[in-house]
């Protein structure tokens, strides 16, 4: 469905695997990526957790409450998907991938994957394409999509948690760098005593 004509979509894409569609292959892959999704999401918590005790910048506690949120939302996705509709992209042995189905998939109490076994769905789609110039070494004088993934708000949400931390840095850690610079002068200034 278009959203906004000429920027953005909204698509249905079943994404059994990790961001940009990698994945871990075969249903132990599958189990493995959400056991490891539940214990890095876990370890961020605790890690919240031990921060806010300290008094850490608050700007860095939002972005790292925005990636557990978007972690979570995907651990979601993948617990219950599978649980609540009856048709979903399954792994098929046979040829080592990912299967379609046909027809809509329906509200089912029989589901058609097990718990942490079901497939995030992801939905949006920026379309907005620009003009590659005549001089680049790619794809020079062709159109591309801005961003041409399709991803979903919990995507977004880590997305923007890592890019925030990343532009941030400085502001939110200038504190534990005041502190070691005062840690290595008092050492300095012992030493040299």
């Amino acid at each position: 469905m278009e959203l906004i004509s000429g920027w953005l979509d909204l698509q249905f894409v079943e994404n059994p695997g990790m961001a940009f569609g990698w994945m871990f292959p075969g249903t132990s892959g599958k189990l493995a990526l959400s056991i490891f999704r539940i214990i890095v999401v876990t370890a961020i918590i605790i890690y919240i957790y031990k921060l806010t005790k300290k008094k850490t910048h608050q700007g860095y506690l939002f972005c790292l409450a925005l990636i557990v949120a978007g972690a979570l939302g995907n651990i979601i996705d993948s617990a219950a998907y599978g649980l609540c509709f009856d048709k979903g992209s399954t792994f098929d042995p046979h040829f080592q991938d990912y299967t379609a189905y046909s027809d809509t998939a329906a509200f089912s109490s029989q589901g058609y994957a097990p718990f942490l076994m079901g497939n995030v769905v992801d939905m949006i789609h920026i379309t907005k394409e620009f003009d590659f110039p005549s001089w680049s070494p790619i794809h020079a004088g062709e159109k591309a999509e801005i961003f041409p993934p399709i991803f979903n708000i919990a995507d977004a949400s880590i997305s923007v948690g890592i890019i925030l931390i990343l532009l941030f840095q400085r502001r939110f850690f200038k504190d534990d760098e005041e502190e070691i610079l005062v840690e290595e002068a008092v050492t300095e200034v012992n030493t040299s005593a």
